[in-house]
């Protein structure tokens, strides 16, 4: 069994590395055809669409201007995402995505925060490097 450490994980907008990543995640979803007919004793379904969307959380990083600032509100980009680094052999998720929410956030006591979230648009694939 493989395991892996968050912090082997990185972002990247096309080829610029994401400063700052604190936490990611990603989710899939697939539409479900119900599929049942006339004298069945049970319901079926059949998968349909897919989708994917999700968040980013960094540091923000306003100097970041291939990464965080790329990833603003509108814009449409594409988004890979390493959980375990991008060494060959490495799996990734890639996609098209457009930035649908970015929330900056800081305390007294704190470090200035990004959230930033996306809506993916097409299919995602899952390669290796």
């Amino acid at each position: 069994m493989a395991i892996h450490k968050g912090s082997e994980g990185l972002v990247k907008v096309g080829t610029a590395t994401v400063a700052e990543v604190k936490s990611y995640s990603i989710d899939e979803t697939a539409d479900t055809i119900e599929s049942t007919s006339m004298g069945d004793s049970a319901k079926t379904y059949e998968s349909s669409l897919t989708s994917f969307s999700g968040s980013v959380e960094c540091f923000w990083d306003e100097t970041d201007t291939t990464g965080q600032v790329a990833m603003s509100i509108g814009s449409t980009i594409t988004l890979n995402l390493y959980p375990e680094g991008s060494d060959s052999g490495d799996t990734y998720y890639s996609g098209s995505a457009v930035i649908t929410g970015k929330t900056v956030s800081g305390s007294h006591d704190g470090l200035i925060e990004a959230s930033i979230s996306f809506q993916g648009s097409g299919a995602l694939t899952i390669t290796t490097v």
